[in-house]
């Protein structure tokens, strides 16, 4: 959840965050401020890490050395194929691959297109 909803639920609940350590109470102007302000300084430091770990992969990838993800074997997209066409709801097919679902529509939408 970002900051600026946070402070409004808090505020339409009549609520108020207690920071006990930090002696921070979102009820006063201060500690309005400072949640503000720490909320900035992490997504800043979240943005940050980002880049760089988007930098780290293009950098990997000029390397050669980032392949990505190997593909699912081709047995198991067939296999996922031939029990849709019997009938078999998605999420059976997924338990019994040991598959995420989104898995199963991904290959499901790919033979249709194909």
């Amino acid at each position: 959840m970002r900051l600026k909803p946070l402070i409004q639920t808090l505020e339409q609940k009549q609520a108020g965050l207690r920071i006990l350590n930090l002696g921070m109470d979102t009820q006063t102007p201060t500690g309005k401020l400072m949640l503000t302000v720490l909320g900035g300084v992490a997504q800043f430091e979240r943005e940050i890490m980002l880049e760089r770990q988007r930098e780290g992969v293009a950098k990997a990838k000029a390397a050669g050395k980032y392949k990505g993800r190997t593909p699912l074997a081709t047995e198991l997209r067939q296999e996922v194929v031939s029990l849709a066409e019997s009938g078999m709801a998605k999420t059976k097919i997924a338990r019994q691959l040991n598959i995420g679902e989104a898995t199963v529509y991904r290959i499901l939408a790919a033979a249709k297109t194909a």
